[in-house]
């Protein structure tokens, strides 16, 4: 049980340490009309526009920190025209981006992505209604807008992000998914899901070795060299299958468990049906 503890702080403490780097929470967008929540928390809407302009409104009744910035993928053959208008009712307050822009190649380490960045607008603004209007010349374009400057995030949205940053490689970027491997978060997802099957394994064996002490589903050991490489090989093969697709969690999960199994030459399904390959 101590290691089983052992493994229960690393990942939490794991949890915490991914918690300030990832600054924006990611969002997908998946429709024209989107109504911006906590406009001064730090979100990134990542969308694609298909023939006409997405809107985003912000509706509130006190003062705020309003911050926006428009990032488009980068691409040497980039048109770099996508827009931000940003107004309050009727009245315009600022463009950013644009053709007539001076878009500047940046490169975001945690992510491993470079994009084009447009520009921002800053400014302390009255409660009210505002509107976010995102365009481009032909309304084609992928492009990335940051709203929020204050960092929150929590557990389940540094799972969301790592969910997401697979996703956005192949389909904002045009990458392979691979690629999310050469992000710090990518070995961190890895690590992360990595210690959760492992832990799960000690748990699973200890409890075992409790009910079933003295029969051979509470052994300590239950499989021989054959099973061993077996699962190192079905561990390996499904984190090449996992960073190679879409980096599921389910997929990293049992193929930290198969390498626990080889490792620690135990196997949870052996134990449970009362089977023992070991020569020992």
């Amino acid at each position: 049980m101590k290691k089983t503890t052992t493994t229960t702080l690393f990942i939490a403490t794991m949890l915490l340490v991914a918690t300030p780097v990832f600054g924006h929470q990611p969002r997908l967008v998946d429709s024209e009309a989107i109504e911006v929540v906590d406009p001064e928390i730090s979100k990134a809407y990542y969308g694609e526009l298909t023939g006409a302009p997405h809107v985003y409104s912000i509706n509130t009744s006190e003062p705020l920190e309003l911050y926006v910035g428009i990032l488009m993928p980068y691409a040497d053959d980039s048109a770099k025209d996508v827009q931000a208008e940003i107004r309050q009712g009727e009245d315009m307050l600022q463009m950013i981006g644009g053709q007539n822009a001076d878009w500047q190649e940046m490169f975001e380490f945690f992510g491993q992505s470079t994009y084009w960045d447009g520009g921002e607008y800053k400014a302390s603004v009255d409660g009210g209604a505002y509107t976010i209007i995102v365009s481009s010349a032909n309304n084609d374009s992928k492009y990335s807008l940051a709203i929020g400057e204050i960092e929150a995030f929590d557990g389940n949205e540094t799972i969301n992000a790592l969910n997401l940053i697979p996703k956005l490689k192949s389909n904002f970027f045009n990458e392979s998914a691979i690629s999310f491997i050469k992000s710090p978060f990518g070995w961190m997802y890895i690590l992360i899901m990595y210690a959760l099957a492992f832990a799960f394994g000690f748990l699973y064996r200890f409890i075992l070795k409790k009910i079933a002490k003295g029969s051979v589903r509470g052994v300590h050991k239950n499989i021989g060299k054959y099973d061993r490489v077996l699962r190192f090989a079905i561990g390996s093969g499904l984190l090449l299958w996992a960073i190679t697709t879409s980096w599921s969690p389910w997929l990293l999960f049992f193929s930290g468990f198969a390498l626990f199994e080889a490792i620690f030459s135990w196997c949870g399904f052996y134990a449970a049906i009362g089977k023992n390959s070991c020569p020992i």
